[in-house]
């Protein structure tokens, strides 16, 4: 988070980590599409729309005195570009975890799970993280708890978990919410947030 008082502005960084193809662009394109910013994602894709880099977004809200300025990005689910994921990761404020609830793909979501938190090692109980179960729109679904269990959730008092359809739009509000949420009282416990008041 970055704190700007002569402009009287915050900035927030939240970025979509997950396994290729788990729905990390269409859930931002549906995120910014809610706050009627669909036509301001800048996307670097390669020739079958498949992110290179990053897609990243932004949303703003103000109040009187103080702008909050919500950077969202998107990290590259091919493994040929594995390099730029911990780039888009740097200073990161929260995470939003978009696995792939298809059963077939279930060990695709472990392996990016733990790349995510080779990236962090020991720091990743300090980061806000909301567990996307994302394509529920979709059959032969994997037991979430089955995940969460895997990944010993029980040990984190920083993640929480939401089910999500990106292609229907559904869950994704929530999420990213949620995410905020954890952010703002993360900062606020640390007396970093309350030159809002």
């Amino acid at each position: 988070m970055i704190v700007d008082h002569t402009d009287k502005t915050i900035s927030i960084k939240i970025v979509y980590f997950g396994p290729a193809l788990s729905g990390k662009t269409t859930s931002i394109k549906a995120l910014l599409s809610l706050f009627g910013k669909d036509k301001e994602i800048c996307s670097i894709e390669s020739t079958v729309n498949r992110t290179l880099f990053f897609d990243y977004g932004i949303v703003t809200f103000q109040n009187q005195d103080w702008k909050i300025k919500i950077h969202i990005y998107t990290t590259t689910g091919q493994d040929f570009y594995i390099i730029t994921r911990l780039i888009t990761l740097r200073a990161v404020d929260g995470i939003i975890f978009v696995l792939d609830s298809q059963k077939d793909v279930y060990e695709r979501n472990l392996t990016s799970w733990k790349e995510l938190l080779s990236y962090f090692s020991d720091c990743i109980v300090d980061i806000p993280i909301i567990i996307a179960f994302n394509k529920q729109d979709l059959p032969m679904k994997f037991n979430p708890e089955v995940f969460l269990n895997d990944i010993n959730v029980h040990r984190y008092k920083n993640i929480s978990s939401r089910y999500t359809s990106a292609k229907l739009g559904e869950g994704i509000l929530d999420c990213f919410e949620n995410v905020l949420q954890l952010i703002l009282k993360k900062y606020y416990k640390n007396k970093l947030v309350n030159v809002m008041n």
